[in-house]
């Protein structure tokens, strides 16, 4: 006499045999009555279904055991030829209803929840149990919260889809624990900002082609200032982060490429007295070029770590950075480290502002915060720095002075015109 099967594996070949029949049938031919119920009914059915085969996974380690799988899930992917995300996602739902939200379960297995809502209830059911852990509660008074949550999220899953039920599970605490919700949010941003710190590293990677790729991780505050700062630079004038502003030749630059101009304009505006002692002085760089480069801005220099840039960028750096020109004759001896009146003054700074008012390069707007201070007459070539010989230009016409691409004349009004060289 052949064994009696179970009543749950009968119970489940009865229902494949239903759904043998169902495929025999047409469903284009059902009314438009029919064809809603059959969706929403089909919709349940298929949600318990899977609710019910998670919790079979849930209890089935001996069947992995026994033909030596790692887990159930493994066994289920392996023999039915599924997807192992979504078997191991039925057996965390199977477990986390088996071992903590038996409320959850039973809505599942009743149909008063979808699969869908269910995984939703659950995530968000563990968050609290996380959050409890963090708050160091005693377990008495947050087994009761936990209680609160689930009745709560499953009340709320007759009425709200799985998007809204998430929305509900981030503030769950402010519903059913409304005292711990203040201390949970101070220590879970201090514990943030910790780990943050931890985590901020910064590589600066020589690409040998003239650039460096710079990578960095910083705590959230951090890079909002760093693009508070740059975006001052850049001038943004854009609806989203994706448009392109035309630059002063008519070309349009990307935003991220401002972003890059405006990072090394921030750093060549910085004021190595009020940064912290480098070596024994206030940081300094150092560039060391001949003479007649520097005086004619033909030629190359070096900085201190060996890499090479022209000349003529090396003299737009003596007008606005404050670096160290180590100048060298024919013989290549130190003639000169510099002058300490070569850097125009804070004062002169306002006073050259309050004059020009913005960038003295014809047609351009650029407010005078944003410029830099020019020498009229080269300060490697005898120029002082006094007001007479100022003039305010933004970056991006700073650059243009000293870029022997371009040409450039005093209108009579004192501004400067550029004109590309043909």
């Amino acid at each position: 006499m052949a064994d009696l099967a179970h009543p749950y594996v009968a119970g489940v070949e009865r229902v494949e045999a239903e759904l043998d029949e169902l495929a025999g049938l047409d469903p284009g031919f059902l009314s438009l009555a029919d064809k809603r119920q059959a969706l929403l009914s089909m919709a349940r059915v298929s949600s318990r279904a899977q609710a019910l085969e998670s919790r079979v996974i849930a209890c089935a380690e001996d069947v992995a055991d026994a033909e030596g799988f790692r887990d159930a899930a493994a066994w289920l992917a392996h023999r039915a030829h599924a997807s192992s995300t979504s078997v191991r996602r039925a057996q965390r739902l199977g477990l986390a209803c088996e071992q903590r939200w038996h409320r959850v379960g039973a809505a599942l297995g009743e149909g008063r929840m979808s699969i869908d809502q269910g995984h939703v209830v659950v995530a968000s059911l563990d968050e609290v149990c996380c959050a409890g852990r963090l708050l160091e509660a005693t377990a008495a008074e947050w087994a009761d919260v936990l209680v609160r949550a689930e009745a709560y999220l499953v009340e709320q899953a007759v009425d709200f889809g799985p998007r809204a039920l998430q929305r509900l599970g981030e503030r769950l605490l402010e519903v059913v624990a409304p005292e711990w919700v203040d201390e949970l949010e101070e220590r879970r941003l201090r514990d943030a900002e910790r780990a943050a710190r931890r985590r901020t590293t910064l590589k600066v990677q020589r690409l040998g082609d003239g650039t460096a790729l710079i990578k960095a991780r910083v705590p959230e505050s951090v890079a909002l200032r760093l693009t508070t700062l740059l975006e001052s630079f850049a001038n943004p004038r854009r609806e989203d982060a994706e448009t392109a502003e035309p630059g002063a030749d008519g070309r349009r630059v990307p935003y991220e490429r401002r972003l890059g101009e405006a990072f090394c304009s921030l750093l060549e505006s910085l004021d190595p007295s009020r940064l912290p002692l480098h070596g024994g002085d206030a940081t300094t760089v150092v560039i060391t070029m001949d003479l007649a480069a520097l005086v004619e801005g033909l030629g190359s220099a070096t900085l201190a770590d060996g890499s090479r840039i022209t000349a003529g960028e090396a003299r737009r750096l003596a007008c606005a950075a404050n670096l160290v020109p180590a100048v060298l004759d024919t013989r290549s001896v130190p003639l000169d480290l510099g002058r300490a009146t070569r850097l125009f003054s804070p004062g002169q700074r306002k006073a050259l502002a309050i004059r020009d008012g913005e960038c003295r390069a014809s047609g351009c707007s650029i407010p005078a915060t944003w410029c830099e201070a020019h020498h009229l007459r080269p300060w490697s070539e005898g120029g002082k720095t006094d007001l007479e010989n100022g003039l305010l230009l933004c970056s991006h016409h700073h650059h243009l002075v000293h870029d022997d691409r371009y040409l450039h004349e005093r209108l009579p009004n004192g501004d400067l015109r550029f004109a590309r060289r043909t």
